[in-house]
C-alpha cells in the first residue's frame, strides 16, 4: 500500500469515527469515551501526514510510534464501547477490525523503517 492509499484510508477511518460518535448516546457515557474515541481515532491520519513530511528517519518513525499509540488507544476505547453495550458489537466490527488493520500496517511500518536504509524522500 503505497503513502497515498494509506492516507485517503486513515482519513475515512477518521470519517467513520466522526460518525460513531455523532451516534453516540447523549449522555455522560457517550460524551466521554466518544470524545476520547474522537480525539484518538481522527488524530492517526493526521499524525500519519505529518510523518510524510519527517525532516528525517528518526523523526519519521517517531511520529509513526505516535500514530501507532493513537491507533491502539481507538481499539481501546472502540472495545469499551462494545464491551460496556454502549454500542452493539456487530455495529463496531467493520470499524474494530480497520482499526487493527491499521494498527498491524503503521507496526509493520515501524519495523521497516527502523531496519531499512535512510530515507530520503519522505514527503509524498
Amino acid at each position: 500500500m503505497d503513502s497515498d492509499q494509506l492516507r485517503r484510508r486513515t482519513k475515512e477511518f477518521a470519517r467513520r469515527i466522526v460518525k460513531l460518535v455523532a451516534a453516540l448516546p447523549n449522555d455522560r457515557r457517550g460524551d466521554v469515551i466518544g470524545s476520547q474515541v474522537l480525539k484518538s481515532g481522527t488524530s492517526i491520519g493526521a499524525n500519519y501526514r505529518e510523518a510524510l513530511r519527517a525532516s528525517s528517519k528518526k523523526h519519521f518513525i517517531s511520529i509513526l510510534q505516535i500514530v501507532l499509540r493513537e491507533a491502539d488507544e481507538t481499539h481501546y476505547w472502540l472495545e469499551i464501547l462494545s464491551e460496556s453495550g454502549i454500542v452493539k458489537a456487530e455495529q463496531l466490527k467493520d470499524l474494530t477490525d480497520e482499526c487493527y488493520q491499521l494498527i498491524a500496517i503503521f507496526a509493520s511500518t515501524i519495523k521497516t523503517a527502523k531496519s531499512g536504509p535512510e530515507i530520503l524522500n519522505l514527503k509524498s
